[in-house]
């Protein structure tokens, strides 16, 4: 009987897209943003550049899909630990791990991005937000549940306010935060501003 050849599956729709902004972010990693180019990325997830056409209309759109897609496979979840102050720097540690492997293609992209339709500072800080308002949000009901913050105080800056200074810090030093500057925020700045009097 002879040995039957596996055919390959001709990959279609979210299993398509999937592998394509797999793709699309390893060419980013290897080769920046500027080194980017839609038929790289086409060749290399075994597609052509007109299927990558349909679905974005360049780079610059592409790279915030890539940015997304890896935000999306390493989410922020914080586990429960019993204490505000652990949680909150927890949220800030996973972040900052993140945020090391994205800043080798934010910078480049930040300064290209006035360039190409479609991209912009305030869509970069968009695709950063995904996932991470909830995630600090819940952290924060947790706070309130626990009596560590006093609800009236959580008004809409403070409850923002650390990841406000987290992605401030990682878009204009184009580095995570170091642990001693994100101890400082918990401590000296958010939890005096939330706790109960």
């Amino acid at each position: 009987m002879p040995a039957s050849n596996p055919v390959k599956q001709r990959r279609r729709g979210a299993d398509l897209e999937r592998a394509i902004l797999e793709d699309a972010w390893a060419e980013l990693v290897e080769h920046g943003y500027l080194g980017l180019t839609m038929e790289g990325v086409a060749s290399r997830a075994g597609t052509s550049r007109s299927v990558l056409a349909r679905r974005w209309d360049g780079k610059a759109a592409l790279t915030m899909s890539a940015i997304r897609h890896q935000m999306a496979k390493h989410p922020l979840d914080i586990a429960e630990r019993g204490d505000l102050r652990a949680e909150l720097l927890d949220y800030l540690d996973r972040a900052s791990e993140r945020a090391t492997a994205l800043v080798m293609v934010i910078h480049p992209f930040l300064l290209s991005a006035g360039v190409e339709a479609g991209s912009s500072p305030r869509e970069l800080h968009r695709a950063l937000l995904d996932g991470e308002k909830s995630v600090l949000a819940t952290v924060l009901e947790r706070g309130v549940e626990r009596g560590e913050i006093d609800a009236r105080k959580l008004i809409a800056p403070v409850a923002t306010l650390l990841g406000d200074l987290f992605r401030h810090h990682v878009v204009m030093n184009l580095s995570a935060p170091p642990r001693d500057l994100r101890k400082a925020w918990v401590d000296a700045i958010f939890l005096p501003l939330v706790r109960p009097a």
